[in-house]
C-alpha cells in the first residue's frame, strides 16, 4: 500500500489506518479470533497506522490492539486519544496524564507514537465544559503543557486533536505550532475542509482545513469517511456496530446522510466504482493534501475492500467533476 509522510513528524504512514473505534465495533466486541485476523492482514497487506481511544469500549479496544499486535511493532505507528469528561475539567492535567498511562498499561506500550486530544471545540462565548467543551485557549494554556511533558518524558513521541467544533478555533489550533496532526471530518457529505463550499450547504464548513493543515506541516487524518456508515446508502447497521450514529458536520439525522449518499448512485451506474463505500473512499484518498484515511471495520471483509479502494487511487476527472455537481444540488435544496 502507498505510503505518505505524516506532515512534519517524518512518520511514514499508509494511506489507510486501521480505525478500532466503536463505530465499527470489530475491535470493541468483536471475537478475539477475528481481531488478531483482521490486524495481522492490515500488517501484512502494508497498514501500518492503528488509531484507537481509551473511551473507544471503556478501554476494551486499546486492551485488544495491545493483545492482536502481539510483542513486534516494529514499523508500526501506533496512536491513542483522551476525552477530558466533564466531571474532569476542574484538573485537566491530571485527567490527561492518568489517561495516559492506562492506556499505555491496556496496550502493554511505554510509549506510543501520536497521543491525540478527542473534545469537541467552541468558541469561548459558547463553551459548555459541563459537556466536555472547550475552546482554543484551554487547550492551548491547560491541555498542551501536558501534553508536552508527557512528551519530553517519552511517553509520546507527537501531539494531535480531532478537529471537531468551531472552524476558526480550529484553524488556530492548527496555526499554533502546537499540534503535530489533526484529525479531519472529510467526506463526501462534508466536503468543506478541502475547499470552499456554496451558500447554503447543508454541513459544517471546515474552511478548507486540509489546506491550512499541510501549510502548517500538521499530518492529517481523515475521519467519518463513510460518514458513519451512511455513505454506504443503506440504513442498516451491523450486529457490532454502534446500534445508532450521530452524523458529525452534516445533517441532524442519519437517514437524511443516508438519503444524500444515495444521490451519488449514478457514478456506481456509470461504472465510475463498484459501490457507494468505494466511491467515498476514493473521494477522499483523491485530496492530495490528506495524509492518511481512517476506516472502522466490523469485519475483516470490510477492511479489505477500503485497501482495495485505496489501492485502486484517486477517481477520474470526471467523476470528481459529477461529485461537485451533485455537491452543489444539496445547497439548492435538491
Amino acid at each position: 500500500m502507498e505510503r505518505k509522510i505524516f506532515g512534519r513528524t517524518g512518520l511514514d504512514v499508509s494511506r489507510l489506518t486501521f480505525g478500532c473505534g466503536a463505530v465499527g465495533g470489530l475491535m470493541t466486541k468483536g471475537r478475539a479470533q477475528d481481531q488478531d485476523r483482521a490486524v495481522a492482514w492490515a500488517r501484512d497487506n502494508g497498514i501500518n497506522f492503528f488509531d484507537t481511544a481509551a473511551s473507544y469500549g471503556d478501554g476494551a479496544s486499546e486492551i485488544n490492539l495491545g493483545r492482536a499486535l502481539g510483542g513486534n511493532k516494529d514499523g508500526l505507528v501506533i496512536s491513542t486519544k483522551v476525552g477530558v469528561a466533564a466531571d474532569e475539567m476542574g484538573d485537566i492535567a491530571g485527567a490527561v496524564a492518568r489517561s495516559l498511562d492506562a492506556s499505555l498499561a491496556r496496550l502493554k506500550l511505554d510509549h506510543v507514537d501520536l497521543f491525540q486530544l478527542h473534545n469537541t471545540l467552541g468558541r469561548k462565548d459558547k463553551v459548555r465544559p459541563e459537556r466536555g467543551v472547550l475552546d482554543a485557549d484551554m487547550v492551548l494554556n491547560e491541555v498542551v503543557p501536558t501534553f508536552e511533558k508527557l512528551r519530553d518524558a517519552g511517553k509520546t513521541r507527537f501531539l494531535g486533536f480531532t478537529a471537531k467544533g468551531d472552524a476558526d478555533d480550529l484553524h488556530n489550533l492548527v496555526e499554533s505550532g502546537s499540534f503535530d496532526s489533526a484529525q479531519i471530518f472529510y467526506n463526501l457529505l462534508v466536503p468543506s475542509a478541502g475547499g470552499p463550499v456554496p451558500a447554503g450547504y447543508p454541513a459544517d464548513d471546515f474552511k478548507k482545513l486540509l489546506a491550512v493543515a499541510a501549510r502548517n506541516g500538521v499530518g492529517s487524518i481523515g475521519v467519518r469517511v463513510l460518514a458513519g456508515g451512511a455513505l454506504s446508502g443503506s440504513e442498516a447497521r451491523h450486529p457490532l456496530g454502534m446500534p445508532s450514529v450521530a452524523p458529525i458536520g452534516s445533517d441532524t439525522d442519519y437517514a437524511a446522510d443516508v438519503g444524500r449518499a444515495l444521490a451519488f448512485q449514478p457514478l456506481v451506474e456509470a461504472a465510475h466504482v463498484a459501490s457507494l463505500p468505494e466511491l467515498a473512499v476514493r473521494y477522499a484518498v483523491s485530496n492530495p493534501t490528506l495524509s492518511t484515511i481512517e476506516i472502522g471495520i466490523a469485519t475483516q471483509e470490510e477492511l479489505q475492500r477500503a485497501a482495495d479502494a485505496v489501492n485502486k487511487g484517486p477517481l477520474p476527472k470526471e467523476a470528481l467533476a459529477e461529485i461537485k455537481s451533485i455537491q452543489e444540488s444539496f445547497a439548492a435544496g435538491n
